[in-house]
């Protein structure tokens, strides 16, 4: 097969291309170039998709499946459709579980559950986090225009997934990997006592390998890209006991870490996967449909692996996008 990983520099973009480079396909990036090197085996084509002609270098190429993971501009999925929709035969939108409009329902299904207003229009991620909490509602409406791009085009051979918390190997959100990395340096542990808070998340490999399964198999649909859910504070638990360090469970419930201004999900002074009750619904989908499409999913044990290697590999101690510093947790653990 020959594939087009429009991006495959960073995170789930270059998962893909070095997952289909692993089964021996012929697979060519296309990108600026600036975020770092493709995988080993893939071809980097450098290209501008700011540009109205920005994919130009790739005129004329044909290619049996493409992977976008355009992020938050619909002007970039209109011209890739543009240039290779009538030369392509599969098509994959990497999209996002923020294109739901009810955070709080559980057991929502891409079948059941309502989208955000569509957004056609392209911004940064600077103007998304401007924006605040309308920066959610920016990224998953621009998603939600990039989608009904990608279906209307490719019709029965559009594969648009949703990913939700994706975990693993060149993450650099620091939500799910805080956890391993905080288990790893051991002693007093502070978590959140929220039993009714679900969670749920995919490995970026197992994330990958079924995109690559879409292409050679051309299948379409929209289905949620996120494992199955459990209770948030069995997570936690197995995650630690995965990793295997000497440690205390502190909990503090919702009402605890409000007090002691701690930050749900991600950010500055966080815990993060922990979430407002009005969100819970956000992380408990039900991934019967992705599950029955064949989306793999791996034990637990080995996503924690995966995940603390990349923690020790950008260093345990260092400052994070998300959750608590050392002093933080012992400030806030002193006062409970």
């Amino acid at each position: 097969m020959r594939l087009l990983v429009l991006g495959g520099t960073i995170f789930v973009g270059y998962a893909v291309a070095a997952e289909a480079v692993r089964r021996g396909h012929d697979v060519v990036c296309a990108a600026r170039g600036e975020s770092g090197p493709v995988p080993h085996g893939a071809t980097l084509v450098r290209v501008d998709r700011d540009a109205d002609e920005g994919l130009a270098p790739l005129a004329g190429e044909r290619f049996d499946a493409v992977v976008d993971v355009a992020p938050l501009s619909l002007p970039w999925v209109d011209r890739a459709l543009r240039a290779f929709a009538d030369r392509a035969g599969h098509w994959t939108f990497v999209s996002t579980i923020n294109v739901y409009a009810d955070n709080a329902t559980p057991g929502q299904t891409p079948a059941t559950g309502p989208l955000v207003p569509a957004l056609r229009q392209h911004a940064t991620r600077e103007e998304m986090t401007a924006a605040g909490e309308d920066g959610t509602l920016l990224y998953g409406g621009i998603k939600v225009a990039s989608e009904d791009a990608v279906r209307e085009v490719m019709g029965e051979h559009a594969f648009v997934v949703r990913p939700g918390l994706v975990t693993g190997s060149w993450d650099r959100s620091d939500r799910f990997g805080y956890w391993p990395g905080r288990f790893a340096r051991g002693g007093r542990v502070l978590v959140p006592d929220a039993p009714a808070q679900r969670m749920q998340y995919i490995d970026v490999r197992d994330l990958a390998a079924w995109i690559v399964d879409a292409g050679e198999k051309d299948l379409a649909g929209n289905y949620d890209g996120v494992g199955p859910h459990q209770p948030l504070t069995e997570l936690i638990e197995g995650i630690g006991a995965a990793v295997g360090s000497d440690v205390e469970l502190v909990r503090a419930t919702p009402e605890q870490l409000v007090a002691a201004e701690v930050n749900p999900w991600s950010g500055p002074r966080s815990l993060p996967m922990w979430l407002p009750p009005d969100y819970y619904g956000m992380k408990s989908h039900d991934v019967t449909p992705s599950l029955a499409a064949g989306m793999p999913v791996r034990p637990l044990a080995e996503a924690v692996a995966d995940a603390l290697d990349r923690e020790r590999e950008l260093g345990l101690d260092r400052e994070r996008t998300a959750g608590l510093s050392l002093d933080e947790e012992k400030e806030i653990l002193a006062n409970l």
